[in-house]
């Protein structure tokens, strides 16, 4: 069945629901809200609203699944993989307006969200009570918690303490005919019936649109320590981060930089406070924390006599909070640095940690043969690297050919070496293409199967994750 137009009575309907001032169709909004972080992509709704409540949304989505509109729910549209583009048009659902932490509960250490909330303002608020939500993706100043929910985001502190989907406790969603369910129960242990909280983490806003988020927290660890480590080859700095866990050592961070990635990210931040040498081809950025320093200085001390066995170079600590800060900011812009040199394609790759030197040299290859320069770095620790294709100066004939060759040849062989094509970025509009290298058809038919028992006219962010 083709979708509806937004007519000028469901239009009016609409601005019924949520206000004139919360609903939107100028041509300017709409390019604002048609794109998110992915490439240059731009699809245009024909309206964008913004409800403020539970109530609201389950009345728009009451009105567009009886009329048959597509809806695209979006967070604060800092996604990579398309998750939030309107590529049917229809209406943009967003959320920015839910925006209220509801619960603090020290007593039970959880916290109670709404989905609008930016994950940094979450982890600060939660941090003034000596209590801690590790997921912090590079984006954690600008994303909306809903949105890390909905791509089940990592991060640098995943290595240790996991992503997003190891602290949602329960979910108050919205399906797609309007109504409104809880998927679990605020508790630490349930084995109660399929698991509906752990299905919509990650469903990328096809299953339903979250309004509410219960997080279970932790105890803030009392101190950290950060060493970056230099090494003349990016081989060898891959190689080392496996055999730092195999001394029975888990960072709470370990992330791998690329030469090239570095210096783009230092123009980008015009930073002259961090010394790269001339002869670095790649660095890892190790801390450790906890709450008692001297076990904290005996993990750096083992940890520096296993990067000493791959011929590392200079370690730098980093014991204050300014250097600890500097370096953070270099790793977290790596994104915006790299898009900002060139056009870009990116990939969001995970190997087993130990096979990360050959995704590296596989992904040399690959652009080599195919004349595309390749910049990568990630979370070594838990085996997720982000590969980013450079177009620089390519005549666009030879990136539109070489490009797509390319991809597909780098996501064959995160497959040959038994790992997957999106770690923390999600499928979206972009990678749905490559998920037949990972999955069978029947695992594709049975996922189809879910995504028709929630939404069967298609209407909830349609043409994401399958076409």
């Amino acid at each position: 069945m083709p979708y509806s137009e937004v007519n000028v009575t469901i239009f009016q309907q609409l601005r019924n629901i949520v206000g004139g001032a919360y609903i939107h169709d100028s041509a300017t909004q709409k390019a604002i809200y048609g794109k998110d972080k992915t490439e240059d992509l731009v699809f245009l709704p024909e309206v964008v609203v913004l409800p403020k409540n539970t109530a609201e949304i389950s009345q728009i989505m009451q009105l567009c699944y009886q009329e048959n509109i597509p809806v695209t729910p979006r967070g604060a549209g800092t996604g990579l993989a398309g998750g939030a583009l309107p590529v049917c048009g229809g209406l943009v659902l967003s959320l920015e307006r839910l925006n209220r932490i509801l619960e603090l509960d020290e007593a039970n250490l959880q916290v109670t969200t709404e989905p609008g909330v930016i994950t940094e303002v979450l982890q600060n608020e939660v941090a003034a009570r000596g209590l801690y939500y590790p997921p912090d993706p590079a984006s954690r100043g600008s994303a909306f918690i809903g949105g890390n929910v909905a791509t089940n985001a990592g991060g640098p502190r995943a290595v240790k303490y996991g992503v997003v989907k190891d602290y949602v406790l329960n979910l108050e969603v919205v399906l797609a005919d309007g109504s409104i369910i809880w998927t679990a129960a605020n508790t630490l242990k349930n084995s109660t019936g399929y698991n509906l909280t752990q299905l919509m983490v990650g469903s990328e806003g096809t299953l339903g649109i979250i309004t509410k988020i219960v997080l279970k927290l932790i105890p803030a660890p009392s101190h950290s320590l950060l060493m970056l480590v230099s090494f003349s080859s990016a081989m060898k700095a891959c190689a080392a981060v496996s055999a730092i866990f195999r001394v029975g050592i888990v960072p709470s961070c370990l992330e791998f930089m690329e030469r090239q990635a570095i210096d783009l990210a230092k123009n980008y931040l015009q930073d002259k406070t961090i010394q790269v040498k001339e002869n670095t081809a790649a660095q890892l950025i190790i801390e450790v924390d906890g709450n008692h320093l001297d076990s904290l200085y005996e993990d750096c001390e083992k940890i520096n006599q296993v990067l000493e066995t791959f011929d590392c170079d200079e370690v730098l600590f980093a014991d204050d909070e300014a250097t600890k800060n500097s370096l953070w900011k270099l790793r977290r812009n790596l994104n915006y640095a790299v898009k900002d040199y060139s056009a870009v394609k990116k990939a969001d790759t995970v190997v087993p940690r130990a096979a990360l030197p050959q995704l590296l040299e596989g992904i040399h290859h690959i652009g080599q043969k195919h004349g595309i320069r390749a910049v990568n770095y990630g979370h070594a620790g838990d085996g997720n690297l982000h590969v980013t294709l450079l177009k620089e100066d390519l005549s666009e004939a030879h990136w539109n050919r070489e490009m797509p060759l390319a991809m597909l040849a780098i996501f064959e062989l995160v497959a040959h070496l038994k790992g997957t094509i999106s770690g923390e970025h999600g499928i979206g509009w972009i990678q749905k293409e490559y998920l037949k290298l990972v999955f069978s058809p029947i695992e594709i038919s049975l996922m189809r199967a879910i995504k028709t028992s929630f939404d069967s006219k298609n209407i909830l962010n349609p043409n994401k994750i399958f076409n």
